[in-house]
């Protein structure tokens, strides 16, 4: 039907003596409704960034979801390695394990409430914005928007969260109990580093990470791509 209308548009405006331009003109008029407008460009990426942050703060945000994870497992804080490797030389290693997991399961329990922080962020990405990043070459254009312009704010809002999921699986406790007892083994330097900038910092980072998988993923997968918005947004760029 609808090729029937634009052969019967075509034949009409060439009896009239139109250009092809003027041709093509009447065309996309008549195809507008197909087109994809910048609002459209807009709310599909905020809509790929939603459900990039829900995917990946789901998969992190439950048991194991860090610690099981070599892509975003939380280390030892590396600036304190020197405890660590003293604390396994003497026979603490279970200790050191302990807190890992704790430091971890910290991060896990902070991920449940950082799916509305994130969310909340999208809104700052202008139309402008996001027709750049679809057009770009970055796969993780969107995701690094979001980084660049939040991480800031993200922080400050995100550091009382892992503070308190760091209190609640005792993870502060465990790594007080830790640095105690290197501060006192004798000729050692004495260290006091802050867990929880650590802690939020890779916190956040791993978010980030599981965040672009997703967007990647859906930038290269039509099947990822579960509303018909996402699928008429990505197939600009396929």
């Amino acid at each position: 039907m609808r090729n029937t209308l634009i052969r019967t548009i075509l034949i009409s405006v060439l009896f009239v003596g139109c250009t092809a331009q003027q041709i093509q003109q009447t065309i996309d008029g008549y195809l507008g409704e197909d087109k994809l407008t910048e609002g459209d460009v807009a709310a599909g990426l905020k809509e790929a960034l939603v459900s990039g942050i829900t995917k990946g703060t789901n998969n992190v945000g439950r048991l194991d979801g860090y610690l099981k994870n070599p892509n975003i497992k939380i280390p030892f804080p590396p600036d304190v390695q020197k405890v660590e490797n003293k604390l396994r030389s003497i026979g603490l290693g279970k200790e050191v394990d302990k807190f890992v997991t704790t430091l971890n399961r910290g991060a896990e329990e902070a991920a449940k409430e950082a799916k509305p922080i994130f969310v909340s962020a999208i809104t700052s990405m202008t139309i402008n914005d996001a027709w750049n990043i679809l057009k770009g070459d970055d796969k993780e254009a969107a995701t690094n928007y979001l980084k660049r312009v939040t991480s800031d704010q993200l922080r400050s809002k995100f550091t009382p969260v892992i503070k308190r999921s760091l209190d609640k699986t005792n993870a502060t406790k465990y790594y007080s109990d830790i640095i105690n007892t290197y501060n006192k083994i004798p000729l050692v330097e004495k260290v006091n580093p802050s867990l929880e900038g650590y802690a939020t910092d890779k916190a956040m980072e791993g978010l980030f990470f599981m965040i672009a998988k997703e967007e990647r993923n859906i930038r290269v997968d039509p099947v990822a791509r579960t509303t018909e918005l996402l699928k008429k947004v990505f197939k600009e760029q396929d």
